[in-house]
């Protein structure tokens, strides 16, 4: 009996369908982006002018957008400016937030997927259910629990552990508390999904070997989820290097992100060109963890000879 095989057509179309969708949405938009990260507005204040000489038929780039970001306005040194700043601040916090993740996810992870099959579906539910409230009411949420007299500090009071109220809000714990609490389910959700297809007859055979518990932890279980391990760090670094919401609900003054950044460049400032140059930076400081990413994920699922 002959085997069954799809039309072309019916494989283009099955291909295409993302391919289409990623260049509808991510693709155009990102040229407009480029586009306008490249006018120089002048007096008009109109972002979308054109960067070409209609006389001479040559470009007109203002390359001045992108400088900017890299030596501050008086000409001072390079790469000391508050965009640069704000970068790698980004950077940190959202390194921070995924350790964060990964340390408490990666226990919750391994317990669902010990756990037996008829619970394995309540638990994965408690991890989902954030994601039917809304956002915003859940990062309000924590700002009514590290409130001056919040949920927090009035329980710690209660108890005589301290006599006044802490300053719990709008510091780097609380953006950190925030953050790591909103992004935790990106992080719990692929290591489950690898950690679930994990033989564990090979930790009895560690065990059998002499093996620790937690030699046999860090030799078997954690190598065996290192693609879930990258995965869910990307998940959780990619979205928290550009969070803005979070950082202006729960965050200092202070602890200025590039999200905000940009948002003030845009809607304070009035400045398209700059803010866009800001994002098409951040776009390619996001696609370098992601060339890491699909390089290890890309190793991992090549065939062993």
């Amino acid at each position: 009996m002959a085997a069954l095989t799809f039309p072309m057509p019916g494989k283009r179309f099955v291909i295409g369908v993302p391919y289409a969708w990623l260049i509808l949405f991510f693709f155009l938009p990102f040229l407009i982006l480029l586009y306008i990260s490249f006018v120089d507005m002048g007096n008009d204040i109109n972002p979308f002018k054109p960067i070409w000489d209609s006389q001479t038929g040559l470009l007109k780039l203002k390359y001045e957008n992108y400088w900017s970001i890299f030596r501050s306005s008086d000409g001072g040194a390079l790469f000391r400016t508050l965009y640069i700043e704000a970068y790698l601040r980004s950077i940190w916090y959202a390194l921070c937030t995924s350790l964060l993740c990964l340390v408490m996810g990666y226990p919750f992870a391994y317990f669902i997927a010990r756990s037996p099959a008829s619970l394995r579906p309540a638990l994965l539910m408690m991890v989902m259910l954030p994601f039917w409230t809304s956002f915003l009411l859940r990062v309000y949420a924590w700002k009514g629990i590290l409130a001056d007299q919040g949920v927090l500090n009035q329980a710690l009071m209660f108890v005589g552990l301290t006599s006044e109220p802490l300053q719990l809000l709008y510091t780097d714990v609380s953006m950190l508390v925030g953050m790591t609490y909103v992004y935790l389910p990106f992080m719990v959700l692929p290591l489950y999904a690898n950690l679930v297809k994990m033989d564990f007859r090979l930790l009895e055979a560690a065990y059998d070997l002499g093996a620790s518990p937690f030699k046999a932890f860090w030799l078997v279980t954690v190598p065996l989820s290192r693609a879930g391990i990258i995965a869910g760090f990307m998940l959780v670094f990619i979205p928290s290097v550009g969070e803005f919401v979070i950082p202006s609900l729960l965050g200092g003054p202070e602890n200025i992100m590039i999200g905000r950044v940009v948002w003030d460049e845009m809607f304070t400032s009035n400045n398209w060109p700059r803010a866009t140059a800001l994002a098409v930076l951040m776009i390619a400081l996001i696609v370098i963890p992601l060339a890491i990413y699909y390089y290890y994920t890309g190793d991992s699922a090549e065939p062993r000879k």
